[in-house]
């Protein structure tokens, strides 16, 4: 089960990053998870949202440079070594980790999350799959 992402371009300058959260927070897009990574002269800002298509169609029409991507969301235990365990089953099956952030709920859904994109999305979601590794849905994040 793929959840979708937005990958957003965003220039390293003062304010950039600023601009790009006000569009979203401005149209009601309510940020579920967040991760930038930066070079001296651009970042992209990786952020899963309520309304994935509100937030793309918002960004694009105010000429920011978006794109969305299927990423894993998988639910872990809120505990040490949780994380360590879903990345051993994913290494030890040949699934290498693009790049990965986490985030915890601390309402009613405690628990933390994990969102991944790997090399192969489709065999580490059929990894996880078969261990019965829980997996977060679109229809969950809307509801967070």
């Amino acid at each position: 089960m793929f959840i979708k992402q937005l990958s957003v371009f965003v220039e390293n300058r003062q304010g950039a990053l600023s601009k790009i959260i006000s569009l979203l927070s401005e149209s009601g897009i309510n940020l579920r998870a967040v991760s930038i990574a930066d070079t001296q002269d651009f970042g992209v800002l990786r952020v899963i949202v309520n309304d994935i298509e509100k937030a793309k169609d918002k960004l694009k029409s105010s000429n920011v440079i978006v794109s969305a991507n299927d990423v894993l969301g998988v639910k872990l235990s809120d505990e040490p070594g949780a994380l360590s365990k879903v990345l051993a089953l994913l290494s030890a099956n040949g699934v290498n980790v693009e790049y990965l952030y986490a985030f915890v709920n601390p309402g009613t859904n405690k628990g933390a999350y994990l969102v991944l994109r790997a090399s192969d999305n489709e065999k580490a979601e059929k990894i996880l799959a078969e261990k019965n590794v829980p997996m977060l849905s679109e229809d969950e994040i809307a509801k967070m």
